[in-house]
């Protein structure tokens, strides 16, 4: 697959300490297997001159006290807390002063953040997408993505998860209903 990339953004999604290496709270050993893949991705992308973002998922204790119903403490326990050695992305990554770095309080990293408004700034129409987990952040931001028109593709071996199926579904849902998956080795940048 031919890709533009003054067009195009990496977006790598929630690769931090607590869901990619074995301390976390929420380590899963598919999100560390993926590190790999991301790093070549990112060299590749770098070289072609493709934009680069990382997100970060981050939680304050006292983010859900006052919700109705959206509590993802009740789901999975205090995660990536603000300030904490989980919500720092992993040291496998070479974050670079010109790479955009969103802070997330949602599994979609669009919500309430300036995402949008760096993609659109800089002229980006088409994502790379790739991180953790498969069926949740991964999953809610490139369907946030498609819904504001912009090309998600989720690249099919640089995406964690916690069970292969939750992947497998994440991928065939994303590309039945708004984007499209693609491996890493077809990914030619022009």
């Amino acid at each position: 697959m031919n890709v533009d990339s003054d067009s195009t953004a990496v977006v790598v999604v929630d690769m931090q300490n607590g869901f990619c290496d074995p301390d976390g709270s929420l380590y899963a050993p598919a999100s560390e297997d993926v590190i790999e893949p991301i790093q070549e991705l990112l060299q590749r992308s770098r070289e072609a001159g493709a934009s680069v973002v990382f997100t970060r998922d981050v939680h304050t204790r006292e983010q859900f006290e006052d919700n109705h119903y959206y509590d993802e403490f009740d789901r999975w326990g205090e995660h990536v807390m603000e300030g904490s050695w989980e919500a720092d992305i992993v040291d496998d990554f070479d974050v670079r002063e010109d790479d955009h770095v969103v802070t997330k309080y949602t599994y979609d990293a669009f919500y309430q953040t300036d995402l949008e408004g760096y993609l659109n700034a800089h002229d980006i129409h088409d994502l790379l997408i790739c991180g953790t987990l498969a069926n949740v952040c991964v999953l809610h931001t490139a369907g946030s993505a498609g819904l504001r028109d912009f090309k998600p593709m989720l690249v099919e071996d640089a995406i964690g998860y916690i069970e292969e199926d939750h992947r497998d579904y994440a991928l065939e849902h994303a590309a039945w209903l708004f984007g499209e998956g693609v491996e890493l080795d077809d990914i030619e940048f022009e």
